[in-house]
């Protein structure tokens, strides 16, 4: 039944491969179980019921892209998007935390719209195959810096970041740097040795390890601080009475208090950004998982952009920040897993983190930490298929600007949005005017609008 649905001997892959893959991804993002009840506990929402939230919809949307798209990717609330809707819209704007969700709604539905009709895949295409080249480089820096810094090796400094120092508070930040190191070296080993599930095996490896140093008194749980105990104090929860407290509050909404014009406004950011970065990560992600044709197109982008934006509108009933493609499937990808069994399992994991809560919770960023890093070299090996050579440089120089700007702007739509002004001004502006789609031109114009606007 499995080959009849997934088509896995197609995609030249096996049961077991793609049930790694998806164990993988899982424990890349499992982390979101744990700070999106923290950042929209912010805005007053109940972190218990964010979460249950978050996981419920996490599965709805993965199984979505499984089973609709055949796709090894998943889906959670984005990170970046609940930062805007808890510090922005609610504390900044002073809207209520049910309005936000009515916008996050509203959204999903436009999305929804736009997935059966053939605009957004139309953007995918129009974008050229260097740039998603490009877009898959800078996307593994990206995830890099963010294991870098969950791990806390990366830390500010008077040069904005800098390396951390080990011996300072040696029992809770040095020696969770520390494992970074060791697990990252660790991981690293297992995928030259090519061993398969490295990655999987890194994280579990690196966990075990720092449970040992916490025993033997080297990590030292400090929860005032944020090192909390890395052996799990409950396996279970069966208490699922909190999910009413955000179910359906989308709808439940004092219009009184809502300024239509803020409220548009509210809702187009959202769209915009969640629009971007699931493209980006499509592209990025594809492009490493070899899923695009010789144009450069994704031929099943069209039902996996739907996904996306059936799991934001659940999500937003259900009482979570807008659903998103995750970077983090990328390391599903580079543990073997090219279908939508890979996504499935991820999903059901998500599904079963509503049982299991306190376990996935308790894995710490350091022993996640290696992953990323580790992905980030996987996609960063994309840099190769890309010509810097002169008589290519309109290509290639749009393509670096994305791949700079996804890390040190920290977004990966600020990475596409730059990467597209460039593309289309230095063609213009160098007689290649004709060369660019109309599209393009509507995409550039859009985002100068943006940076102007918003």
């Amino acid at each position: 039944m499995l080959e009849k649905i997934f088509k896995l001997k197609q995609n030249n892959t096996t049961v077991k491969t793609e049930v790694v893959a998806g164990i993988t991804t899982f424990m890349t993002m499992a982390y979101i179980l744990a700070v999106n009840p923290s950042i929209l506990g912010d805005a007053g929402m109940n972190p218990t019921a964010v979460l249950l939230a978050t996981a419920l919809a996490s599965f709805i949307a993965t199984a979505c892209m499984a089973l609709m798209a055949n796709m090894p990717f998943a889906l959670s609330a984005g990170m970046g998007l609940n930062a805007y809707l808890a510090y922005t819209v609610v504390l900044g704007m002073g809207y209520s935390w049910q309005v936000a969700l009515l916008a996050v709604f509203v959204e999903g539905i436009i999305f929804i719209v736009l997935s059966l009709t053939p605009v957004r895949e139309a953007i995918f295409n129009a974008i050229p195959l260097t740039l998603k080249r490009g877009v898959s480089v800078g996307i593994g820096l990206f995830i890099a810096f963010i294991g870098l810094q969950n791990a806390g090796l990366v830390v500010d400094s008077s040069t904005l970041v800098t390396i951390t120092s080990f011996t300072d508070n040696f029992n809770t930040h040095g020696i969770c740097a520390l494992l970074t190191v060791i697990g990252l070296l660790f991981t690293a080993i297992l995928h030259i040795r090519k061993v398969k599930g490295a990655i999987l095996i890194g994280i579990i490896g690196t966990w075990l390890l720092g449970i040992i140093c916490q025993l033997v008194g080297l990590y030292v749980p400090t929860p005032d601080a944020g090192f909390y105990s890395l052996i799990p104090s409950a396996f279970i929860s069966v208490d699922f009475s909190p999910l009413g407290e955000t179910f359906g509050q989308c709808f439940k909404v004092d219009w009184s208090s809502v300024k239509l014009l803020d409220f548009v406004v509210v809702v187009f950011a959202f769209l915009f950004v969640d629009l971007f970065d699931t493209l980006g990560t499509l592209i990025g992600v594809a492009t490493k998982a070899n899923m695009l044709d010789e144009n450069g197109r994704l031929p099943k982008v069209r039902p996996a952009l739907l996904a996306d934006a059936i799991g934001t509108t659940a999500g937003a009933v259900l009482g979570t920040s807008t659903v998103t493609t995750f970077v983090e499937s990328a390391s599903g990808v580079a543990a073997g897993g090219r279908t939508g069994l890979t996504a499935m399992v991820t999903g059901l994991l998500f599904l079963l983190s509503m049982l299991f809560a306190p376990l996935f919770t308790t894995i710490p960023s350091f022993a996640t930490a290696p992953a990323l890093i580790m992905v980030g070299y996987l996609m960063f090996s994309s840099v190769t298929e890309i010509s810097f050579k002169d008589d290519n440089a309109m290509e290639a120089i749009p393509a670096y600007i994305a791949i700079i700007a996804m890390p040190l702007f920290y977004s990966i739509s600020e990475g596409i949005s730059l990467g597209i002004i460039s593309y289309v001004i230095l063609n213009v502006c160098t007689g290649k005017a004709k060369k660019v789609t109309p599209l393009m031109y509507i995409l550039a114009a859009l985002f100068i609008a943006k940076y102007i606007f918003l």
